[in-house]
């Protein structure tokens, strides 16, 4: 187990933490389909069209495709994106880190730390995900550390797991 209090992530390709980038070459099952990496998807699930969402899996690297769906126009995002946003991305990453053991146990040995997606461009999108110079609300940081508790707690995670509020509800 990591002593470590705090694990600072965001380029996929930097080892060993950039394996919980969305951006990371790994493949998953997800809703009866392979997807070449958890930010497939996860953004498979945003298009409104089945010909926008087909033209964003072409995508040539999983950074041009988050480019590509975060600067959809709204009449082509599928309605209640928003708030449905959330509940897919905790079932992406229950699929990601089911499906491979080693990353798995890599979530696992971080211990108690606090994950943060550390981006380096300061927008919307960064400060929702992760933080940048500190601030953000690190979203993905957190649904990891859910995972994590999740993982180790027994909880079936098949198809995502309450986060902490709506599991009040």
């Amino acid at each position: 187990m990591s002593d470590i209090g705090e694990i600072r992530f965001y380029r996929a390709s930097e080892k060993p933490y950039g394996a919980f980038s969305n951006l990371f070459r790994r493949e998953i099952q997800f809703e009866g389909e392979t997807f070449k990496t958890s930010e497939h998807a996860y953004q498979a699930g945003k298009a409104r069209k089945a010909e926008v969402r087909a033209w964003l899996m072409q995508a040539p690297s999983p950074a041009l495709l988050a480019m590509a769906a975060h600067g959809l126009y709204y009449w082509d995002v599928a309605p209640g994106w928003s708030k449905a946003k959330y509940g897919r991305m905790r079932r992406v990453l229950a699929a990601k880190f089911e499906q491979h053991a080693d990353l798995k146990e890599l979530l696992l040995s971080t211990g108690e730390a606090r994950l943060v997606e550390s981006a380096t461009v300061d927008n919307e999108v960064n400060r929702l995900w992760g933080e940048v110079n500190g601030v953000g609300q690190n979203m993905l940081g957190q649904m990891l550390m859910e995972l994590r508790t999740a993982l180790r707690s027994g909880i079936d995670i098949a198809d995502g797991w309450p986060a902490p509020m709506e599991a009040a509800e």
